[in-house]
């Protein structure tokens, strides 16, 4: 497993990026079925998983992928060009798919998901490079306990007390009065700066599995630390959320330590079952989605005009599908996770036309 590529990584990463593309375009925003929603604020929801278990799996990659350069004796300025250029890839990316829904350079959002993930990847990149698995232990932790410490006793500014509350808290003052561009909420950003530091843990504790993974342990072993170490983060994190609340809006230390245990405990699962048992059997459908993940990501962004904003008849591809309902007798939310299912499944095409030709497309 030390120098060979996990599928069950690729199966993972697939069915990680499958289910941000269905949750991201439902038939309708107001008929969801409550597992396919964010918690509102304060609480964990299966979509909740969704981008930390991206972050986690980014850590994971960064160790499997540096450490074999690093074994190639690649000279480190080739390695900080390579880091530099992927970095600035995935922002723009970002970036450019915020334009193109509005073509307005005064609504450019430069906080997001392929943002937050850019410079995930850039700090972590560069921490592995100049650190062991001790360190960055250490870092990551420090990082956790700071970060609460600082959100429950610095008072937010303007209300004199610490503050958990949407719009109401440090992070979003932070974001307020730094954070450049249209923010999603208004006054605050999801993927705000402050939040950053304990996502990066997120994918410190990736880089950790990684280290596990390329260690001398046997393969059995490793699945054995994996569903340990994870069941323990996954506990210790439950335990924190008494007193600091599990938040993704906020990227909670407890919401790190939760999400990236039940990470650790699904990779565990997908190595047994796609790279120990040989069974990929469904797995296969991940592993095609996930050979060419961020491409498929967006892609699902660049198609969305002729299913959301073309209109037929006065409504939209998807406004008609729901509406359904009214005929067929099958509830609107339904409808809008078959819409959803059906929207994933025209991505598959190109997904497997790629994988087909073996053509794997990085940023």
């Amino acid at each position: 497993m030390k120098n060979q590529r996990l599928l069950s990584l690729d199966a993972f990463r697939g069915f990680t990026i499958a289910a941000m593309i269905m949750v991201n375009n439902p038939g309708s925003w107001s008929h969801i079925y409550p597992p396919l929603e964010h918690a509102p604020w304060n609480g964990l929801t299966p979509t909740d998983l969704i981008f930390p278990f991206f972050l986690f799996m980014i850590g994971i990659s960064v160790v499997l992928a540096y450490s074999k350069l690093l074994e190639k004796n690649t000279p480190r300025r080739k390695l900080y060009l390579k880091i530099l250029s992927r970095t600035l890839k995935i922002f723009i990316v970002g970036v450019a798919l915020n334009f193109i829904q509005h073509f307005d350079f005064s609504a450019i959002r430069y906080a997001g998901v392929l943002q937050r993930i850019a410079i995930v990847f850039l700090f972590a990149s560069i921490l592995f490079l100049h650190s062991g698995w001790k360190l960055q232990l250490y870092l990551g932790a420090g990082i956790l306990v700071v970060y609460w410490l600082a959100m429950i006793l610095i008072p937010t500014p303007g209300f004199d007390r610490p503050m958990l509350e949407p719009g109401a808290n440090l992070a979003a003052w932070v974001d307020s009065r730094f954070l450049p561009g249209v923010l999603w909420q208004g006054s605050w950003d999801p993927e705000g700066i402050l939040s950053t530091f304990p996502a990066l843990v997120t994918c410190i504790m990736g880089m950790l599995t990684g280290h596990l993974i390329r260690s001398e342990l046997s393969e059995d072993r490793k699945v054995i630390w994996m569903f340990l170490l994870g069941s323990a983060a996954a506990i210790c994190g439950y335990m924190w959320s008494w007193f600091f609340p599990m938040n993704k809006n906020l990227w909670t230390s407890s919401f790190v330590l939760v999400s990236g245990g039940i990470a650790m405990i699904v990779l565990a699962a997908s190595i047994f079952r796609v790279d120990m048992m040989k069974k990929e059997g469904i797995s296969r459908l991940g592993i095609i989605f996930g050979s060419n993940a961020i491409t498929i990501y967006v892609l699902a962004d660049l198609i969305r005009w002729p299913f959301y904003g073309m209109s037929i008849g006065g409504a939209s591809l998807a406004e008609h599908f729901v509406g359904l309902s009214e005929t067929t007798g099958v509830v609107p939310e339904m409808l809008s996770m078959l819409y959803s299912v059906l929207y994933l499944a025209i991505l598959f095409l190109p997904a497997w036309w790629l994988y087909h030709k073996r053509i794997f497309i990085k940023l």
